[in-house]
């Protein structure tokens, strides 16, 4: 009997397309999952909000649902969630869709109802992320994010981390089925066939420059590289955002400060480089490194490996999931900056255990973040719930 096809929504803030404002981990992995589940046959439909206009196309096959922002002269918290609600819930009844996952950042499906179950996936909550970086979370993101996780019926997460994390976080009842399913990648859009070739001393960092990602932490990493070996460069990839501990609009303007005048001269910030222009950088890197303190699997890390090249990753969490330290990578704790820097030093002063690490991370990615079996898993889960919630019924 063949297997039965699902319609499967997604309401996310963002998504990897030209016609999409925004696009980072969040939204890389919602493409990835969309691309693979509408490739084995599911129809997808995929709901983007907070944009600059209403749009629909059809694109691969996956419906794509542009939801406008709104100006309300109050009460814009309540009304366009509504508005959301009733664009998705209209959806729904026209074409007979079975689940909906929704994101959740800041609680956006809070104060929605729909007639099928809602599935939340931790991208990482504002919660979640308040609690990792020890800082203190606005009352509004407090309410609306619990409100949200009430309201789903099931929860996956794409680490094991991350998962029991949330759960804590939020309270969450032993009878809602929390899952671990890591992001994937499609492997055959990563294939570096010239592993050997690439920019010598070069430490690449892609990420959102922002605190929680351990940029600050770069400058004096980097300076201790430099005392090893003078000819290493630092390449920057990613917006730039204001820094919220100082105030300050830009926080490569702080890392700037931290950088000596010698050192500076070393580091190019290429600021947001175009999604599929990314590759080449990372093929061109002969170090990739991530010293974050915040973060749920980290989208950008295993690219880099299934790409081949060897990652220096911070030890927290979520971190441990993605590699064999001392084998398909290093994972040294961000502050520790004399031996972050030495682990990067000793990739730079040996090529052989550069090829052997990228060599060992791409076959960790393989095994574990191929996009194909992890959509099998999200479909497995989907379904599950949605025979519970008939017997509930």
């Amino acid at each position: 009997m063949p297997e039965k096809k699902l319609k499967i929504a997604f309401l996310t803030p963002e998504y990897p397309h030209s016609k999409v404002k925004y696009a980072a981990g969040l939204g890389t992995s919602v493409g990835n999952l969309t691309k693979a589940l509408g490739k084995q046959g599911h129809s997808i439909y995929v709901f983007i909000y907070g944009q600059n206009k209403d749009d629909y196309f059809i694109e691969n096959g996956i419906h794509f649902y542009l939801i406008g922002d709104k100006t309300y002269g109050f009460a814009k918290w309540f009304r366009y969630r509504k508005h959301i609600q009733h664009s998705i819930q209209k959806v729904i009844s026209e074409e007979n869709i079975d689940v909906l996952e929704v994101a959740d950042w800041t609680g956006i499906s809070a104060l929605m109802r729909f007639s099928i179950p809602v599935v939340m996936r931790f991208h990482g909550s504002d919660r979640y992320f308040c609690y990792l970086e020890n800082r203190k979370q606005k009352l509004k993101n407090i309410l609306f994010e619990l409100l949200a996780v009430r309201g789903a019926v099931a929860f996956i997460a794409p680490t094991a981390f991350a998962g029991q994390l949330s759960k804590k976080l939020f309270k969450i009842s032993d009878k809602k089925a929390i899952e671990t399913i890591h992001y994937g990648l499609q492997l055959e859009n990563f294939i570096n066939d010239k592993p050997t070739i690439f920019e010598t001393n070069t430490v690449l960092y892609i990420g959102t420059l922002v605190r929680k990602k351990g940029v600050l932490e770069l400058p004096e990493i980097f300076k201790k590289v430099k005392q090893k070996v003078p000819t290493a460069k630092l390449v920057l990839i990613g917006s730039d955002a204001p820094d919220i501990v100082t105030g300050s609009s830009s926080t490569w303007e702080l890392m700037k400060e931290r950088f000596n005048d010698i050192n500076l001269r070393d580091v190019q910030y290429l600021g947001k480089v175009p999604y599929n222009e990314v590759q080449n950088s990372i093929k061109n890197a002969h170090v990739c490194v991530f010293p974050t303190f915040a973060e749920t699997l980290g989208m950008v890390t295993i690219e880099s490996m299934s790409l081949q090249k060897p990652v220096v990753n911070s030890n927290i969490g979520w971190a441990q999931e993605l590699m064999e330290d001392g084998k398909s990578g290093f994972l040294i704790h961000p502050k520790a900056h004399e031996l972050y820097a030495s682990k990067i030093v000793s990739l730079l002063e040996n090529e052989d255990l550069c090829l052997n690490m990228g060599k060992a991370a791409k076959q960790f990615v393989e095994e574990r973040f191929d996009i194909d079996k992890q959509a099998k898993k999200n479909i497995e889960f989907y379904k599950a719930r949605l025979n519970e919630t008939k017997k509930k019924n």
